[in-house]
């Protein structure tokens, strides 16, 4: 399984994450510390938070991804996972927006905010560590691509590890936005965001492709039923032989 691809959605995401996250970020309590390695410390709590729900997440989509793969569904679910991003990313915008404003996800993400914003008080270490965990539920269309590519890594653990490489690629550009206050400008942000879906649009392949089993090493290699199928046939053949 593909499993360093979530590493590069979250990296690949974290520009959108930016414009989403990016003023939470800047609104995290700093008490007295406005820099130095107290400062620094809370960020990392704050992002290892959000790493937390992140794994969580996996371990859940985990649950599903080993299911399908004991029924031996593992090669198709990767197709089919491609498959839904690359219709995510051709979906109109309109369409998109439409999804985030259903009523149960706006409710959904009403409550977090709600609750997250009550530890703003507080530059606590602890409090900073529960915004992120909070703040990882919050909806996000990164985090669903996220969990589509988990679901095909085929067991909980690959699927824990692939959500917390997600998370792990978010990190370095919001640590940078809370120093820098923004690291990167609109005008940069909206060419960046152009190229996100060329980038969505290759892992979306790779997953297609790994699900095929063309038998190319590293991006789709034969899978374990299809080379022990391929075995018993030439064992069968090389006994008529005989």
């Amino acid at each position: 399984m593909l499993i360093w691809t979530g590493l590069l959605i979250g990296f690949i995401g974290s520009v959108h994450c930016v414009g989403m996250c990016g003023p939470i970020v800047l609104m995290l309590p700093t008490g007295k510390q406005q820099r130095g390695f107290a400062y620094f410390t809370g960020r990392v709590l704050y992002n290892f938070g959000r790493v937390i729900t992140y794994t969580f997440m996996g371990v859940v989509a985990g649950v599903i991804g080993e299911s399908l793969s004991l029924g031996g569904f593992q090669q198709t679910t990767s197709i089919v996972m491609g498959i839904i991003i690359l219709i995510a990313i051709l979906l109109p915008k309109k369409v998109r927006t439409g999804i985030s404003s259903i009523k149960i996800i706006e409710s959904l993400s009403s409550s977090l905010k709600t609750k997250f914003q009550k530890h703003f008080g507080n530059a606590s270490f602890k409090s900073l560590f529960s915004i992120g965990i909070l703040n990882g539920f919050l909806p996000c269309g990164f985090v669903y691509f996220g969990l589509a590519g988990s679901i095909a890594a085929g067991s909980i653990y690959g699927s824990a590890a692939y959500m917390f490489l997600f998370g792990v690629g978010t990190i370095p550009i919001l640590i940078a936005t809370s120093y820098s206050g923004k690291i990167i400008n609109i005008g940069l942000r909206r060419k960046l965001n152009r190229l996100i879906p060329a980038g969505m649009v290759i892992i979306a392949l790779l997953f297609i492709l790994r699900g095929l089993s063309l038998g190319v090493p590293y991006i789709s290699p034969k899978s374990k039923v299809l080379q022990t199928t391929n075995h018993m046939q030439s064992d069968d053949i090389e006994c008529k032989c005989h």
